[in-house]
């Protein structure tokens, strides 16, 4: 199958997201005519005198495009000076390298601080770096090179080519820029670079490889499961897709990170030609967790998670902890992790480069645990527990109502069984309407009800505290929708009724309760009356109740009967599961919730009979 991507085509795709890169930055971002070369806005000045590389070393790197953000989103103040972009997964050429170091590097006869170029380890890349470094200097430009070869998955012994440059190199482009923006010179900047270079270690994993824009056919390598049927993985993978240390069984999380680590700190790195483990317990450290370009943000937390703490485990501590796209590799289901131990020549005042603040596009800066302490693994804020009526039992208004106590227990159970009694006929209306739980879930909620009137934790004794324990019981017990919507009209019942002032709760106090209870379910719910739903029971019940001053619950129970019995010629749904059927289901058959409503009204009704 051919690969779906948004494109034109491959061959103007550079050009194109130069492009829509120029336009998102247009402050600070320009193109070097006639090349695929992305230089700082104050490149632009044709005055030598204000020339930038007057008054620090440029910084240059590139490579192939499919990285973004690398190199061009690192382009900026304390990072690179430009970025050179080949084709996709292509070196750049000599000729636009060049033409990025005369950009940005002024020869030292003109004051020019010089240039370095960043390189990823790579034999085109490293070639046309080359050649163009040479070409440069041969003009009277100070033009020096760091190769980058961070990544921990070829063996050491293997061939004279050595370790790819993968995301690592991103700290080199942040230490270097630090260190030019601070002003230092043109060996001070390199002798940084080549110490971060050499001090950094990376590793990746995918879940599925890339495949590039144009490409005939999707690249499958990894779509394949093993002889038992487990989907497969593989650890080491470049940021081109080749292959990578070894393919296994995908595995957790946990797992993934475990062995990640493991491969990296036996790797290590070599110091005084010995080879030793990247880190040590107790070195502080600055981690990097890149996406490799189609991981989802909640698997870059899980993964995150999971380096971070095994690390702390092991006595490290994380001062900075880096995470997003910083090299990817197009689509690919991946992700690498980027070590840098802060020991030996990785001073403080090193370390410091790393926070030098940048508008680079790409950065995305870390927090910073450098106080000597522990870095929080979970930076918790602690809850605050508020007891069940704290606050407000001094001052809950008197109730005017008479005998309150005795009949709201009564007419409480009377209305609960009920509703639970009505299933059968609440789901038959909800399976032709809904989908079928609506009688189930009322039912949990009222045998809730039943149960804390019997042990006595719902408490009955101010309508305040009656509203708010009705809402936890249905809160805990019902789920869905219709749960959620009565709990909040219960909420704000009681809210209602805790602001009343006066004598004391009366019965049109309760009434106005109950129509503000019915307005914060339209509220929050969305729906209104005449949407079909137990709304349409409601809001008539209110006004005929509003309309006695709370005492006429018989005409309430009237008005919530017409109200439910009309729901079932309205041709259209406005809310809820009902709003997904055609007029010819719906019609016939009431909204189960506003059946559930008249007929607790009706059942409230008879209790005051």
């Amino acid at each position: 199958m051919k690969p779906k991507k948004f494109i034109n085509s491959a061959e103007n795709a550079v050009d194109e997201f130069i492009s829509g890169l120029l336009l998102q930055y247009p402050n600070h971002l320009r193109k070097l005519a006639n090349h695929h070369v992305i230089l700082h806005s104050s490149f632009a000045t044709q005055n030598k005198d204000a020339h930038p590389n007057k008054a620090r070393v440029s910084l240059l790197s590139g490579g192939g495009s499919g990285h973004e953000p690398s190199h061009a989103g690192f382009v900026g103040e304390n990072m690179l000076s430009g970025a050179i972009l080949g084709g996709i997964f292509a070196s750049p050429s000599v000729s636009s390298i060049l033409a990025a170091i005369r950009a940005s590097t002024l020869p030292s006869s003109d004051g020019g601080k010089g240039c370095l170029l960043i390189v990823k380890n790579y034999t085109g890349d490293r070639l046309n770096f080359g050649i163009a470094c040479e070409l440069a200097n041969a003009e009277g430009r100070l033009v020096k090179m760091v190769v980058v070869a961070d990544d921990c998955a070829i063996e050491r012994k293997k061939g004279i080519t050595g370790a790819r440059g993968v995301a690592g190199t991103v700290f080199v482009h942040k230490a270097a820029g630090g260190a030019a923006g601070k002003g230092m010179d043109l060996d001070q900047v390199t002798s940084i670079a080549e110490t971060v270079s050499k001090g950094v270690g990376s590793l990746g994993c995918a879940l599925n490889t890339v495949t590039i824009p144009g490409a005939d056919k999707v690249n499958d390598r990894l779509s394949k499961a093993d002889d038992a049927g487990e989907p497969m993985m593989e650890i080491g993978l470049g940021i081109h897709g080749e292959a990578g240390k070894k393919q296994c069984p995908l595995m957790s999380c946990d797992d993934i990170a475990k062995e990640m680590l493991s491969i990296i700190q036996t790797y290590g790195r070599e110091v005084d030609s010995k080879i030793i483990p990247l880190y040590n317990p107790s070195d502080e450290l600055i981690v990097l967790v890149n996406n490799l370009g189609g991981t989802s943000n909640f698997e870059m937390s899980l993964l995150t998670r999971s380096l971070v703490t095994q690390l702390e485990a092991a006595g490290c501590k994380a001062t900075r902890v880096l995470v997003g796209s910083f090299m990817t590799s197009f689509d690919m289901q991946g992700a690498s992790v980027s070590i840098l131990p802060c020991t030996g020549d990785i001073t403080k005042d090193v370390l410091g480069l790393f926070d030098a603040s940048t508008d680079a596009p790409g950065w995305l800066a870390a927090d910073v645990w450098n106080d000597g302490e522990s870095r929080p693994s979970a930076s918790e804020i602690d809850e605050v527990i508020v007891e069940k009526g704290a606050g407000a039992a001094e001052q809950l208004p008197p109730v005017l109502v008479k005998d309150y106590f005795t009949v709201a227990q009564k007419v409480l159970a009377q209305c609960a069984q009920a509703l639970s009694d009505a299933e059968p006929t609440l789901t038959e209306y909800d399976t032709i309407v809904g989908d079928g739980d609506c009688g189930i879930t009322m039912q949990r909620g009222a045998k809730e009800v039943l149960s804390r009137l019997e042990s006595k934790t719902l408490r009955v004794d101010n309508p305040v505290n009656t509203f708010a324990d009705l809402a936890d019981a249905v809160s805990a017990s019902m789920g869905g929708s219709s749960g959620i919507l009565l709990e909040l009209m219960f909420r704000k019942m009681s809210t209602s009724l805790q602001s009343v002032s006066g004598d004391g709760i009366t019965p049109k106090d309760m009434a106005v309760a109950f129509r503000n209870g019915c307005e914060a379910v339209s509220f929050y719910g969305g729906a209104q009356e005449g949407s079909r739903t137990m709304l349409d029971a409601m809001f008539p019940a209110s006004a005929a109740m509003l309309a006695g001053d709370g005492a006429d619950i018989p005409a309430s129970a009237t008005a919530a009967q017409k109200g439910a019995d009309a729901t079932a010629a309205m041709a259209n749904a406005e809310a809820g599961r009902s709003n997904y059927l055609s007029e010819e289901v719906l019609m016939g058959t009431p909204d189960p919730g506003a059946v559930a409503v008249a007929l607790v009204l009706g059942t409230l009704a008879k209790a005051f009979a």
